[in-house]
C-alpha cells in the first residue's frame, strides 16, 4: 500500500498475509471501536458493491500470465520505496537485494513485467516507512479504520505519507501525469483485491465478528512485517 494507493481494499488485502489465527492475543488497542466499526461497515459495503465485482471481472477477463505481468510491474515500481526504507533501517544486505531486484527486473525483465530476479534466487521483500518508524522504536498508536482505505494506525498513516516522498516518480513531471498515477493506483487496488478474493471470502465466512478478525489479522501481519518474519520473543514466559 504505497504511493497513491489509498483505497479500501489495500488495507484489507494487506491484513491477510502471513496470519493463521483470528484471535487478538495482544489486546485490541481500539479506543475508537464504535466509530471504527461504522467506517468498516461503510468500507465493506463499498467493497461488495464495487471492488469485489471489478476484481472478479479482472480475473475472468485477463489471463493469468498478463495479471502476473501487471503485478510484477507494479511491484517493481515500489522497489525504490523499499530500498530507501532498507537503508533507513540499517538493513544494508537487504538493501543490496532490493537494488539487485530493481536493476535485474527493470533491464532483463522488460521494465519489471517479468520477475527474472526470483529465477536468479534474489530474495524478495517489501518495506515501508511505517515499518521503519517501528524499527526506530515508534509505537503503533490506536487502531484506526480510515474511510476508503481500511485498517491502519497513526504510525502507519504517517509512514504512508512519507513513502510518497520516497517514490522517484513523485518528482517527475510529464503531460498526463495525473492520469498515469491514478491508473497506477487503480491497478494496485484491483491487483491486490483480485489476489485475495478467496482469502477474504474465507475469512468472512468463518468469522463470527469480521471486524474483530480483520483488526487482529492486520495487527498480527504488521508486527510480523516489522520483525521481517522473525519469531516474536517479546512475551515469552520468564522461566
Amino acid at each position: 500500500m504505497k504511493g497513491y494507493v489509498a483505497v479500501l481494499i489495500a488495507g484489507l488485502a494487506l491484513s491477510l498475509g502471513g496470519c493463521a489465527s483470528t484471535q487478538d492475543t495482544s489486546g485490541a488497542n481500539d479506543p475508537y471501536e464504535s466509530t471504527n466499526r461504522k467506517i468498516f461497515d461503510m468500507n465493506m459495503k463499498l467493497d461488495r458493491a464495487v471492488m469485489k465485482p471489478v476484481a472478479k471481472a479482472y480475473v475472468k477477463v485477463v489471463p493469468e500470465p498478463m495479471r502476473d505481468g501487471v503485478h510484477n510491474f507494479l511491484y517493481n515500481l515500489d522497489l525504490p520505496v523499499t530500498f530507501a526504507n532498507d537503508i533507513l533501517q540499517g538493513e544494508f544486505e537487504r538493501s543490496g537485494e532490493t537494488f539487485a531486484r530493481l536493476t535485474v527486473n527493470t533491464t532483463l525483465g522488460l521494465g519489471g513485467l517479468m520477475d527474472v530476479a526470483t529465477k536468479m534466487n534474489i530474495p524478495n521483500h517489501t518495506e515501508d516507512f511505517g515499518q521503519t518508524l517501528a524499527v526506530w522504536g515508534s509505537g503503533e498508536g490506536p487502531y484506526i479504520v480510515w474511510p476508503f482505505y481500511g485498517p491502519s494506525n497513526p504510525r502507519d498513516t504517517a509512514g504512508a505519507i512519507v513513502d510518497i516522498g520516497f517514490d522517484p516518480l513523485t518528482y517527475v513531471s510529464w503531460r498526463s501525469k495525473f492520469w498515469y498515477m491514478a491508473g497506477r493506483g487503480a491497478l494496485n487496488v484491483i491487483d491486490l483485491r483480485a489476489r485475495n478474493l478467496d482469502q477474504l471470502d474465507s475469512i468472512e465466512r468463518s468469522s463470527l465478528d469480521l471486524y474483530a478478525s480483520i483488526r487482529s489479522l492486520y495487527r498480527q501481519n504488521r508486527n510480523n512485517e516489522i520483525r521481517n518474519g522473525a519469531p516474536d520473543v517479546s512475551n515469552l514466559p520468564n522461566l
